[in-house]
């Protein structure tokens, strides 16, 4: 099975034995109309009693004079293997027929290898015996999120990576990394390659504040500061200064814990992960040793979940600082609420109520951190001297509406919070990729209707270009299967027409190359992989990121 979709065998008849070659050669063929493209010119037949080659169709009709075609015994659906079967020992011209027409199998293209793209590509290659996938990644090196995103303290989260290289080492998927989709080559021309092509390259960018003062020294955002620890190569310059005390991080998220997890847990239990080593030296002169996190609404409304709470609440050395106040009357308010949300909620009046002889014992901790709720910030305060952040105006707001669906209303209050570190964490967003593709700014999300994209037959989306930036991985799965699976329902239903041949990889290949780019296969990326498994050991790590390209691309020879 080459690079480029293609079959090449070479069959050997012998007058004693033809029958069972050619049994072989007869099963081979259903095997390829089933599972991938077959060309007569790479294909090579020889009798061991003729001393010139034939071309198929000589190799078959020779087959059939001499009896070979003893098919009852080939494992075939029986419409083809039956009495009156086209591959029926009558039925000489239908076999022919069946053994020189296998169909073009289709050609998908999947943009973007996080998890969105993997689970994507898994369910059309497991669901479609036939289809090729090929995945583009504009780094080097694959997983998405779950390389740069997942906290490195969260070992167990990236093992869905294993899953990832079983799908990426299948003979029907291949995977091209170090090519922006977009400028190496554009959307139009991947249609142009592939009968269908799937958009899942996630958020690439950060949800603003929007406020005076968010651009100061000293404000950064949650995708550029996890970036920087889990060595995101456009994130390695960030330089954060953490020389203050107290850290100001705005959202109630999952990944606004992780960051005060980081900024907060002890070294030893860091030098232990794959963060990286840069990362890890800043962090080691830090001076945080506060972390406030705030959000806009309630208790009943924040998106963490109680995985995530209870690391916080265990972190070794650090005390949680939770108001009673801010749950007064919540107990019965989350009666009626969902499972979930009802032990997140009690879990943190839990430790609100914290006793006094409990506290005391916890008093000690050299670090402390806490949850501040129904502040919405107003503007990022300037040094005396204007050089940096320190600190942030608050609107304090009154609740309308109860559970997800409240809104956050200003009193009209304010208060200021002094920090030096801002982090905001309040959302991804996702990019336009290609004029080509129709993209809502206002939602930053492509339009889409389960997946397939409004007004453009053959194109798909999944993941948070589809849907935005919310859930996690399990989420991302069942959302990128429900779009594969449109996809394959178009496939079967005939709105997705494959009679005309698609040249997938081998085409793009040519465009890459014109325009000199070299893409990274998945053995390439199994030698940086290696490289950095080592680095790790090396170090009493799990792995030691690569961060540089440029690096990545020297060890693979590019």
């Amino acid at each position: 099975y080459s690079q480029q979709g293609y079959y090449s065998w070479c069959c050997l008849l012998q007058p004693s034995c033809g029958h069972v070659g050619w049994l072989f050669w007869a099963r081979f063929r259903h095997l390829v109309q089933t599972q991938g493209t077959l060309h007569s010119s790479d294909i090579s037949f020889a009798f061991a009693d003729q001393t010139h080659r034939v071309s198929v169709p000589e190799a078959e009709e020779a087959a059939l004079q001499r009896g070979h075609l003893q098919l009852q015994a080939l494992a075939l659906p029986a419409e083809i293997r039956g009495a009156d079967g086209p591959c029926s020992p009558h039925n000489g011209a239908g076999l022919r027929r069946w053994l020189c027409s296998a169909a073009p199998a289709p050609r998908v293209c999947v943009v973007g290898s996080g998890p969105a793209g993997f689970y994507t590509a898994q369910h059309i290659l497991k669901h479609h015996g036939g289809a090729l996938v090929d995945i583009y990644e504009k780094l080097p090196v694959p997983f998405g999120l779950v390389r740069f995103g997942v906290a490195p303290d969260h070992p167990e989260v990236k093992n869905v990576t294993n899953t990832f290289t079983q799908t990426a080492r299948s003979g029907r998927c291949g995977f091209y990394g170090n090519v922006t989709v977009g400028r190496d080559v554009t959307v139009p021309e991947l249609q142009q390659a592939y009968h269908a092509v799937v958009l899942s390259y996630g958020a690439e960018d950060n949800r603003v504040l929007g406020i005076p003062g968010e651009n100061l020294p000293g404000v950064y955002s949650a995708r550029a500061f996890v970036g920087w620890y889990n060595g995101l190569p456009e994130n390695q310059d960030l330089k954060p200064d953490l020389s203050c005390e107290t850290a100001l991080i705005l959202g109630h998220g999952n990944v606004a814990l992780d960051i005060a997890r980081i900024l907060l847990s002890p070294l030893q239990l860091l030098r232990k992960t794959d963060i990286t080593d840069s990362s890890l030296a800043a962090l080691a002169c830090s001076k945080v040793k506060r972390v406030w996190l705030v959000g806009r609404r309630g208790p009943l409304q924040v998106a963490f979940t109680i995985k995530e709470l209870r690391e916080m609440i265990n972190l070794p050395g650090a005390r949680a600082v939770l108001d009673p106040a801010d749950f007064t009357g919540l107990e019965s308010a989350v009666k009626d609420a969902s499972r979930p949300r009802k032990r997140l909620t009690e879990l943190m009046i839990k430790t609100a109520l914290e006793k006094p002889v409990e506290m005391q014992a916890g008093a000690a901790a050299p670090r402390e951190w806490g949850l501040k709720f129904q502040r919405s910030p107003q503007e990022v305060l300037p040094s005396a001297d204007g050089s940096r952040a320190r600190g942030v105006r608050m609107a304090l707001t009154r609740l309308e509406g109860s559970g997800d669906s409240a809104k956050a209303i200003p009193t009209g209050d304010v208060e200021e919070l002094e920090c030096g570190l801002v982090l905001s964490s309040i959302g991804y967003r996702s990019l336009p990729l290609d004029p080509a593709v129709p993209f809502d700014s206002q939602r930053g999300v492509i339009p889409n209707s389960s997946g397939r994209v409004e007004g453009v037959p053959g194109l798909y989306c999944s993941g948070w270009v589809k849907r935005g930036p919310t859930g996690v991985i399990i989420t991302t799965m069942n959302d990128s299967f429900d779009t594969a699976q449109s996809l394959l329902e178009d496939l079967q239903g005939g709105v997705l027409d494959i009679s005309p041949s698609r040249e997938g990889f081998g085409l793009v290949e040519s465009i890459l190359h014109s325009r000199g780019v070299r893409p990274v296969s998945f053995s390439d990326w199994e030698k940086i992989d290696a490289a950095e498994v080592a680095r790790g050991k090396a170090a009493g790590k799990p792995r030691e990121k690569i961060v540089d390209p440029a690096e990545m691309l020297r060890i693979i020879g590019h």
